[in-house]
């Protein structure tokens, strides 16, 4: 493996922490312009409906796949302008 793959192992998981709290952050305020109330409704919520509950959760997997994808993609890229090869 190349010393490059191994030194953006760290810097992957960091990048894909940070990808998962603006995911998250980014989906409570779509969640709140939606009209909806302030919190997205839980699996076991038993006052909520299941489309509701549905709609959510295909909102914040549609957000979080996004903003995983751009930010993976952008770290990979930055590595190779620093190290001149691709990190995977």
């Amino acid at each position: 493996m190349k010393a490059s793959k191994v030194a953006y192992k760290p810097v992957g998981l960091a990048l894909g922490a940070g990808a998962g709290l603006l995911a998250g952050t980014l989906f409570k305020q779509v969640w709140k312009l939606a009209g909806h109330d302030d919190d997205a409704p839980k699996a076991m919520d038993e006052e909520r409906r299941w489309r509701e509950i549905l709609l959510a959760a295909a909102i914040q997997g549609a957000i979080f796949a996004f903003v995983k994808a751009a930010v993976e993609r952008s770290g990979a890229v930055a590595v190779r302008r620093l190290s001149g090869t691709w990190p995977a």
